[in-house]
């Protein structure tokens, strides 16, 4: 190894903590953030994140910090990884210690609604000169830390940043691979949740593998088709980022956005659903956010537009079906034919 960085990871969830693991057996200095103290102390002294990553063993150079401070002067690369819901409050506790130099990776997957900000821009906002990535993917983190074979994708308009993430990341069980599309990565991160509760009322009602694959593949288009109306590649869905995170989320029975659907197929309401999963599913925001973007850009997002009618208006489930059958008899592969 030939450059040695130094890396903090905002956030003691499960994806942080092992990436920061990562970084750390790769030889770099390694950094951990969290707010919590008591937590704090107890992954210093078991070498353990019991919370989040129950019976994996941390590297002994990994460290763990409550002092944001000075936690983020020692580092050159910073990585956060927080809920969306409190990503503003974060930036707002560091932006007053972040030098122009430090390079800023984002992995919350999430759209703020107030301007329909992804969490890169939302960083733009805050830190105008400095160099910013995503990191986006399927990458269930659990798998990740029993090393199961798994990828992500770095995307940044700056080519030394994904070569250092890259550099950082890269090892025997993670791949990762580079983007130059950071709002296409982005995207697929924070929209495949909305399909993910498709898949999951597709289960409950039995529909069978033939209609699971039609739903997967109409969400990628519908997914492709937003992206490019924001300035995004739609060839970036065909990647990790795209088709391969949808499907780790769609055929996921614990994904949180999955079992609203699947409870919703059953017959439950809305509130009934998040009461039994105990939180709301981020796809269930993330879906009012992308039926008010669709009908301000007159985007054809049937999906969108019968899961909407289902999760808010107390449409029958039936008609999620009704609507893709009936609409959106174009072209196949979207941007192949044009429409008519």
């Amino acid at each position: 190894m030939t450059n040695k960085h130094q890396v903090l990871v905002i956030g003691g969830g499960s994806f942080g903590t092992v990436l920061a693991d990562i970084v750390a057996t790769n030889g770099h200095d390694s950094c951990l953030w969290m707010r919590d103290k008591q937590q704090a102390d107890r992954i210093r002294q078991s070498r353990a994140n019991e919370r989040y990553l129950p019976g994996y063993t941390l590297h002994p150079t990994l460290q763990i910090s409550t002092d944001l401070s000075s936690a983020i002067a020692a580092a050159d690369t910073i990585l956060f990884s927080v809920p969306s819901k409190v990503f503003r409050s974060v930036l707002d506790q560091v932006k007053g210690f972040i030098r122009p130099e430090q390079y800023l990776i984002t992995t919350t997957k999430g759209i703020e609604p107030e301007h329909f900000l992804l969490m890169s821009q939302v960083l733009e906002v805050y830190f105008p000169n400095n160099s910013i990535g995503v990191i986006s993917g399927p990458n269930l983190a659990k798998e990740i830390a029993a090393k199961h074979l798994a990828g992500t994708v770095i995307a940044s308009d700056n080519a030394d940043l994904r070569q250092r993430l890259q550099d950082l990341l890269q090892c025997a069980f993670f791949r990762v691979y580079a983007s130059n599309d950071r709002y296409g990565v982005e995207l697929g991160g924070a929209l495949k949740n909305i399909y993910a509760i498709a898949a999951g009322l597709s289960a409950a009602m039995d529909m069978g593998e033939n209609t699971r694959s039609m739903l997967m593949t109409r969400s990628l288009a519908e997914m492709s088709r937003l992206a490019v109306q924001m300035g995004a590649n739609p060839l970036t869905f065909l990647g990790l980022s795209g088709v391969g995170d949808l499907i780790v989320t769609c055929n996921s029975p614990l994904s949180r956005n999955y079992r609203i659907g699947y409870a919703l197929g059953q017959g439950k309401s809305l509130a009934d659903a998040i009461e039994e999963l105990g939180e709301v599913a981020e796809g269930v925001n993330t879906l009012a956010l992308v039926k008010q973007q669709a009908d301000k850009l007159e985007l054809s997002m049937p999906l969108v537009d019968a899961l909407y009618a289902l999760v808010y208006q107390q449409a029958d489930a039936s008609t999620m079906v009704t609507s893709l059958m009936g609409r959106d008899q174009n072209s196949d592969v979207e941007f192949v034919l044009q429409r008519s």
